[in-house]
């Protein structure tokens, strides 16, 4: 009896609606994991010149050191630079964080389309 009421709130949909519907959620998971990956390697990126500026830090604080801020190279104090790669760094783990989530849910949404619709990619022989 659920499995009835579960197919009534379905609605109908052309193949060619599926088709797209289908393809727009596969491109959506394809979108969000790319910028997962492309943050997580500059997430990376910034933990390796960390690794690199604390050990400055502890020997020379006052050093200088140059950082790219909006296309402009701007010459500061790695005691200045590392509060804010920090910083920064930690922004692109929550963002990495909450894309996960959003990648998740629509994973689950399009299980469940599937799974509504009968849908499976088409094989091409």
């Amino acid at each position: 009896m659920s499995t009835s009421k579960a197919k009534a709130k379905v609605q109908p949909l052309s193949d060619q609606e599926i088709q797209q519907t289908y393809s727009r959620l596969q491109n959506e998971l394809q979108s969000l994991a790319g910028k997962i990956g492309e943050l997580e390697q500059e997430a990376e990126e910034h933990g390796l010149v960390l690794s690199t500026l604390n050990e400055a830090l502890q020997v020379e604080p006052g050093r200088k050191c140059f950082r790219l801020i909006g296309g402009v190279l701007v010459e500061r104090t790695v005691k200045d630079v590392v509060p804010a790669l920090q910083t920064n760094r930690e922004g692109i783990k929550k963002v990495i964080t909450n894309l996960s989530e959003q990648y998740t849910t629509k994973e689950r949404d399009f299980e469940t389309f599937k799974r509504d619709y009968n849908a499976r990619p088409i094989s091409r022989a």
